[in-house]
């Protein structure tokens, strides 16, 4: 069974950074592009980052550029992503996905597996 477990949200102050963290069970991870994605209430779930099985792509939406950062431990099947420089409009659920293909999708409909996500709320 797989199971996706992403921790790390929380309430921070504009400005304010925090590290998400998803733990992955059950699949191979290595064998697997992985992504993060959020959803604010109301709106779509729209992707944040991606990175490819051996971190060799890494893809960010426009919207985060330059302040997250995904990474991704291997030995730990674990995936990571730094959140720095926080907005309010930054605020939303966080989850993280499993995709069996080489590159990481930009697409929600096209991931294997998902987490159950984890909440980001930042204050102004």
């Amino acid at each position: 069974q797989v199971q996706l477990e992403e921790s790390g949200g929380g309430l921070v102050q504009a400005g304010g950074s925090l590290r998400l963290s998803c733990a992955a069970s059950g699949l191979t991870f290595s064998g697997y592009a992985m992504g993060w994605f959020r959803q604010a209430p109301g709106k779509e779930r729209e992707f944040v980052a991606g990175i490819s099985r051996s971190a060799g792509t890494i893809l960010y939406a426009d919207s985060v550029k330059g302040r997250f950062a995904i990474s991704r431990d291997n030995a730990k099947n674990t995936i990571y992503l730094r959140m720095n420089n926080l907005k309010p409009e930054d605020t939303a659920v966080y989850y993280c996905a499993a995709d069996g293909g080489v590159r990481p999708p930009s697409s929600a409909a096209v991931y294997d597996y998902w987490g159950q996500g984890t909440q980001v709320t930042v204050s102004s």
